[in-house]
């Protein structure tokens, strides 16, 4: 049997290239934490501690699979997000935690939970992280959620039993909608559409360009703004007077982003930045 020691040995050995000393180490702690059930405090204080050989042969398999950068929320098949647990696989996004400031910040501009009403859309909606938290959090609040993939509204249909809430998934395309949902009148509406250029690809480490779903992360590089124009368009038509509109965006097309924004029937337009710095979230009231 291996140690603990050994198992981090292992880690270091074959990941290092790949990721930086903290990231290796963070990996070793999730992997030892989930497959063999200890904690991370006895992980730090006993590194003696031997781990059992089947535990020891599904710890191998994942560290050749994180070997070829394959994330390792796929790997285990769930991931965390606003203090919820949902489950991930190659059909949704990754959720961020940028996304989980962004929810903050819906839940703080209607007032929380006792002044949450009406209706909420988040619109392309992957994983469901972001409605199912909104709904969680705000349990006046009627929420929709629309996606183009099917597989990913079925993983995000598995996030709503997980977590206990009850959200109205729809199949659509916002550049071609067509659902009797969407001739509704809306409070909120949320999106963080696809916005990587492949420009912007070219920065992108493989765990993230290799491994999660194109479709939600690509944008055509003669129209990169061209969901947040369809978006902006359609919540100037379904939401109600003093409704609001929230993106998450890519950091390089704050500005734009507001100008579109603004060339139509928004005011009280926010361009807010995340935790980095970086902008990263526009409000706007219609």
């Amino acid at each position: 049997m291996k140690t603990v020691k050994q198992v981090s040995a292992d880690f270091s050995e074959q990941l290092s290239t790949i990721y930086d000393v903290n990231e290796v180490n963070s990996l070793c702690m999730m992997v030892l934490e989930n497959i063999v059930n200890i904690s991370s405090a006895r992980i730090k204080a006993f590194p003696e501690t031997e781990i059992p050989t089947p535990d020891n042969e599904i710890i191998a398999n994942i560290l050749t699979r994180l070997a070829t950068g394959e994330p390792i929320q796929y790997i285990l098949g769930h991931t965390e997000f606003y203090g919820l647990t949902f489950k991930v696989n190659p059909s949704v996004l990754i959720p961020r935690p940028e996304t989980e400031e962004l929810v903050d910040w819906i839940i703080s501009s209607v007032g929380g939970s006792e002044l949450a009403f009406g209706k909420f859309l988040d619109i392309g909606t992957g994983s469901g992280c972001i409605p199912i938290s909104l709904k969680k959090n705000l349990r006046g609040a009627e929420v929709s959620a629309i996606d183009i993939s099917p597989e990913a509204l079925q993983t995000a249909k598995e996030n709503a039993e997980l977590n206990k809430v009850d959200i109205n998934f729809i199949q659509d395309d916002i550049l071609n909608p067509e659902s009797d949902i969407l001739n509704s009148k809306f409070e909120i509406i949320i999106s963080n559409p696809p916005y990587v250029t492949l420009e912007d690809k070219k920065l992108m480490q493989a765990n993230v360009t290799d491994f999660e779903p194109h479709t939600a992360l690509f944008v055509p590089e003669d129209d990169p703004l061209i969901f947040y124009k369809a978006i902006a368009d359609f919540a100037a038509n379904h939401l109600e007077k003093g409704g609001m509109l929230f993106f998450e965006i890519n950091e390089s097309y704050g500005k734009q982003i507001v100008e579109i924004l603004s060339d139509k029937i928004f005011t009280d337009i926010e361009l807010r930045k995340d935790m980095s710095g970086k902008d990263r979230m526009v409000k706007a009231t219609k």
